[in-house]
């Protein structure tokens, strides 16, 4: 099963894999800032994930990790 991984430390919150992603399941976290103050993205549901890294590619600082 695809499973999908931030390193919110270095997410700056633009929102851009949420915006690709086709399954719509990548959303900010609820009231969670990261060390430099910015929110944080999470998968709401792993198990509808499809694996297609859409997020990764359009991710500009390369915080996200797809593994199949």
């Amino acid at each position: 099963m695809p499973r999908v991984s931030f390193n919110e430390d270095l997410c700056k919150g633009c929102g851009l894999c949420i915006s690709v992603c086709p399954r719509k399941i990548l959303a900010f976290s609820k009231g969670k800032l990261n060390k430099k103050g910015y929110p944080s993205v999470e998968c709401t549901d792993q198990q509808k994930c499809a694996g297609c890294a859409m997020c990764a590619v359009m991710c500009p600082d390369v915080v996200i990790k797809v593994e199949k």
